[in-house]
């Protein structure tokens, strides 16, 4: 798309600080090169060299502008979409920079992207191009509009707008663009499957009330942050969905943990009158998607309090998902106990868990600074009692 001047410099400068460049350069210095589009490109590179890493390393690549790189779903969780859904062909409404349509059609014999934008809809066809997706068909079309006309699909996937017009972020599912409540009949009618990217934000019991064909929700982290929630919609009506707690870290080591509603709803959880050899925190998925009674019966743990979310057992639990802990020491908030079991602490990890202060307070109450391999958990147990345990990470 691009001079090859223009791709040159756009290779030789890849690493420079953008601002500093463009002050450092001249149209009349460099005839021949589109200084503009070569900035966005060296800018765009950049900006997803930790989110999309694969295509970080591919020098035939192209970047739009910002907006597109910022809303675009990182390389590990396209690459979950891709396990959670495959079929004959697939239909991406909401096409964007293409990244999701880029990973999750490869499960898919052939593909349809769909964008209302023509610059995006350039940019992704040149790059399926360039990953050789040639089974990946380009349209460009207003995404409800495209969807009146088209004929059956396997799979539709939909990543409704989060933002509206003046650039704030939206959360509820009427307010984004294309409107799924809206056209969730019509959706349903034109695919066996229909796969929807939410904010980690959105209410889940909630967003049920409206949407009562799912039959999955995969609530997917990313190193213990939540970043997304895909509502899997079919044909017929579930009662209880299965919700599927993913943790994807970047080194390959990632966490899985499904219940269904009901089961947590029918559950009854053990409460620990003491704590007990380890100390179990569930990961952000788990918690997001309100697993608080299943994890524990699944693991065989009691719970510390019914508002703590916070685990103990004398068995380590290595498959457990989110992080566990050796308890060292539990002490009160006594002056003179805390500054025994302390030991001339000055730097720790701190975790707060229903308790009436914050982590800032504490620290600063503690006289602590952030880090180091000492943890503590400041937390309330069953009996009310508020403690500070001092712990060591094992996973």
């Amino acid at each position: 798309m691009f001079s090859e001047a223009t791709r040159n410099f756009i290779r030789q400068n890849r690493f420079r600080d953008v601002k500093k460049l463009a002050l450092s350069v001249n149209n009349k210095d460099f005839a021949g090169i589109d200084l503009s589009e070569a900035m966005i490109q060296i800018a765009g590179r950049q900006s997803v060299e930790k989110k999309l890493p694969s295509w970080y390393e591919n020098d035939d690549i192209i970047y739009p502008r910002h907006l597109p790189l910022e809303q675009c779903s990182s390389e590990w969780t396209a690459r979950y979409k891709a396990s959670v859904v495959s079929g004959t062909k697939l239909v991406d409404l909401t096409g964007g920079f293409g990244v999701d349509c880029a990973f999750i059609s490869g499960k898919f014999g052939s593909a349809i992207y769909v964008e209302r934008q023509k610059a995006l809809c350039d940019i992704a066809g040149q790059n399926f191009r360039t990953l050789h997706l040639d089974h990946i068909q380009v349209v460009n079309d207003d995404a409800e509009n495209y969807l009146n006309t088209m004929p059956p699909a396997g799979c539709i996937y939909l990543d409704p707008a989060r933002r509206n017009h003046s650039g704030k972020k939206i959360i509820a599912i009427s307010d984004c663009e294309p409107n799924l409540n809206a056209l969730r009949c019509v959706l349903l009618e034109k695919s066996d499957c229909l796969l929807v990217k939410l904010s980690p934000m959105l209410d889940i019991h909630l967003a049920l009330q409206s949407l009562p064909e799912t039959s999955e929700i995969h609530i997917v982290s990313v190193d213990n942050e939540c970043k997304e929630l895909l509502f899997l919609l079919k044909k017929e009506v579930i009662e209880s969905p299965m919700l599927v707690c993913v943790d994807l870290k970047k080194n390959g080591m990632s966490s899985s943990f499904s219940f269904r509603q009901q089961e947590e709803k029918d559950s009854c959880v053990r409460y620990s009158s003491g704590l007990q050899q380890y100390l179990y925190e569930p990961n952000s998925s788990v918690l997001k998607a309100g697993a608080y009674k299943s994890v524990a019966l699944k693991y065989d743990l009691e719970k510390l309090h019914v508002d703590s979310h916070l685990y103990t057992s004398d068995s380590y639990k290595p498959d457990f998902p989110g992080r566990v802990f050796e308890i060292e020491t539990m002490t009160s908030f006594n002056k003179s106990e805390l500054k025994s079991a302390m030991k001339g602490t000055t730097q720790a990890n701190l975790g707060v868990r229903n308790f009436p202060a914050s982590a800032d307070e504490l620290k600063k109450k503690l006289k602590l600074q952030d880090g180091g391999s000492q943890y503590l958990f400041a937390t309330t147990l069953a009996d009310g009692k508020k403690v500070l345990l001092l712990c060591r990470k094992m996973q």
